[in-house]
């Protein structure tokens, strides 16, 4: 009877004990519960963002100048180094000039035959007025000598202009090249027949230095900058706007900035797109016609921008993107994002976010929209702004 007793006696103290093991974890919970859960935050500010586009490109020579002869004849030299540089002026091939200088040769004879014939025509003329005026000859005797003095005029006239045609393809037996720029392959020998401007090059000077970039960006891009310039969104930055920064098809950034120097005015139907033209020096001579390349210019300044990092911002069943941000009270709020562009590692925002919000970066998978939190800043070393 008495063990009865002790063992009742012991299963009531282990009841107990859990009964009030019970209430000390419900009581813990509770505190658990009542505390808002810290979470990492940084505060959202406003800045002036430069905002930049990235858009395909092709090389393009400043200059080209395709050499033909102007005359006929036999080329008796090429007077240049194949894929050397050459000067504006630089002579590159001589025709044979024989032809012409016979040509020079004759002009300058009919101009002192010309001029013979005027002295010896106004000497006449100068008599027969004299004798008009005495009546010793008729008016028509005198008409005739005064129209042969001025036939030999006109003689002397034409006789001088030939001269000058016969001089000027005699320059042209000298081919030079119409601008300075680098000399490509030579498609014609010593010995060659050539004729005035014929179909086949003789060679080609291409300019490399300076050099033009041709980028092509979509219309309904553009249609979108100027009415974000018109609306206000942009503000436009004329110095900046015509630098453009260049990246060369291996990867590497481009040694020298370029200027951008027009815009098409119409867009190319087969491809929707408009050509912008920029130049870029080109002393090292890395950039070659044909190139591809991509440039970086700029589209304008957006005033006030929201750059908001990237892990604070999730998408939700619906794909929107979404943040969460720390309210009124500490509670956490839910927002729908809108967004530009990512900027770095930044998210562009437009709407749904604003100067001075609390954005929660760290500890998003500890809360749910309602829910109290303890905002604290952010680990210095995660910050992305």
């Amino acid at each position: 009877m008495q063990r009865s007793r002790v063992v009742l006696f012991t299963v009531t103290a282990l009841a107990s004990a859990v009964v009030l093991s019970g209430c000390d974890q419900t009581q813990q919970a509770n505190m658990h519960a009542s505390q808002p859960t810290p979470v990492g935050v940084i505060t959202l500010k406003s800045q002036p963002l430069t905002l930049t586009k990235e858009l395909p490109g092709r090389v393009t020579a400043s200059q080209v100048a395709e050499i033909r002869p102007q005359v006929s004849g036999i080329i008796q030299s090429r007077l240049f180094t194949q894929g050397a540089e050459v000067k504006k002026g630089q002579a590159l091939y001589q025709i044979d000039p024989a032809t012409f200088e016979a040509q020079v040769a004759t002009s300058k004879a009919a101009i002192s035959k010309a001029k013979s014939s005027i002295a010896n025509a106004k000497a006449k003329s100068d008599r027969y007025s004299e004798l008009l005026a005495i009546k010793a000859v008729s008016q028509q005797d005198f008409d005739e000598a005064d129209a042969s003095y001025k036939g030999a005029q006109a003689d002397l006239l034409t006789a001088q202009a030939q001269l000058k045609t016969a001089q000027i393809n005699l320059n042209y037996s000298r081919v030079s090249s119409p601008i300075s720029g680098q000399i490509g392959k030579s498609n014609v020998t010593a010995g060659a027949l050539v004729s005035a401007n014929q179909a086949t090059v003789l060679a080609t000077v291409t300019q490399l230095d300076p050099i033009y970039i041709d980028l092509t960006q979509s219309s309904s891009e553009l249609t979108r900058l100027k009415k974000a310039i018109a609306n206000g969104e942009l503000d436009k930055d004329l110095t900046a706007q015509s630098k453009v920064e260049l990246t060369m098809e291996d990867g590497s950034v481009y040694p020298h900035t370029g200027t951008l120097q027009f815009s098409e005015v119409a867009v190319d139907p087969s491809t929707g797109s408009v050509t912008l033209r920029a130049k870029f020096p080109n002393p090292e001579k890395l950039l070659l016609p044909g190139m591809y390349v991509r440039a970086v210019v700029v589209e304008g300044v957006k005033p006030n921008a929201i750059l908001v990092p990237q892990r604070g911002v999730s998408r939700n069943t619906k794909g929107e993107p979404t943040a969460m941000v720390v309210g009124k009270d500490n509670t956490v709020e839910a927002r729908i994002l809108k967004t530009d562009r990512t900027v770095g590692a930044n998210w562009l925002v437009t709407s749904g976010l604003n100067d001075g919000d609390q954005l929660i970066v760290e500890g998003l998978q500890k809360i749910a929209p309602g829910a109290s939190v303890n905002a604290v800043p952010a680990d210095s070393a995660t910050k992305t702004q």
